[in-house]
């Protein structure tokens, strides 16, 4: 394989990333590499820099030190068509009479659609459809439960068919019948798409079963690679300083050498 074609399986590239809010450091010095089709989680307790990597990521945060590529561009300079996002928390005042459709047009747009075309119309629904939320066309979000804001929310991600879908803490707010449904979801798209995954979560279990690759994390890069390695005992103790709540996963992997 030339350096070309090796650039091109990479998704995300991060090299030695620092960043720092005043004199509060976020992030130090995390490298990683992210292959075009995988499903990332990323753990880490509080204040482990999980949401300031994404950010950097989607452009909305500037390294004070080291250098980020997405798709072999500064994220900054990436076609917004190629990128989704599911946030933790909906700034979306649920008291604003917006209907799901509009929610969804305002991902295709990037701005809150005033009149939504017939092209778009059809877009929003096939896409609600598709994540099990096309009985609420036409219905205002205030009246969503955590789960079906969720799914619109997951519908605004992918109607643009983007191939990397950012998400942070995803499950929250929906019981587990939703986040099984979610999860489905999220790797029903990945297969049909071959779209890259990265997902901050609480949820060792959810990571360990779901992700192809895990990053711990907890200000610098404590481990990434396979979820056998990175969820080893000597990675999750180093980055939590237990190993309790581990929800049934068998931590006896052996080695648990960084990536």
């Amino acid at each position: 394989m030339n350096a070309a074609e090796s650039t091109a399986r990479i998704a995300v590239e991060v090299k030695e990333l620092t960043v720092r809010f005043g004199d509060h450091l976020a992030l130090e010095n995390v490298s990683l590499s992210v292959p075009h089709g995988a499903f990332v989680a990323i753990v880490g307790p509080n204040g482990a820099g999980k949401s300031t990597l994404l950010k950097v990521l989607l452009g909305l945060v500037t390294p004070t030190a080291g250098e980020v590529r997405v798709f072999g561009s500064p994220p900054n300079r990436v076609d917004p068509q190629k990128v989704g996002y599911v946030p933790q928390f909906k700034t979306l005042d649920r008291t604003f009479p917006a209907l799901a459709e509009e929610l969804v047009v305002s991902g295709l747009r990037r701005s809150w659609p005033v009149r939504i075309a017939k092209e778009e119309y059809e877009a929003a629904r096939r896409v609600l459809e598709r994540v099990g939320a096309g009985h609420l066309l036409g219905r205002t979000v205030s009246r969503f439960s955590g789960g079906e804001l969720q799914r619109v929310y997951l519908a605004r991600a992918f109607v643009r068919r983007p191939d990397l879908v950012m998400l942070d803490e995803p499950a929250t707010g929906i019981d587990m019948l939703g986040e099984a449904d979610m999860y489905r979801l999220l790797e029903d798209y990945q297969k049909e798409t071959g779209a890259t995954l990265l997902m901050i979560t609480h949820d060792w279990e959810a990571a360990y079963h779901h992700a192809t690759h895990v990053v711990v994390l907890n200000r610098r890069l404590v481990g990434f690679g396979p979820p056998e390695r990175a969820l080893s005992e000597r990675c999750l103790r180093e980055a939590f300083g237990h190993v309790g709540h581990a929800h049934g996963i068998s931590l006896s992997f052996g080695g648990g050498d960084r990536a």
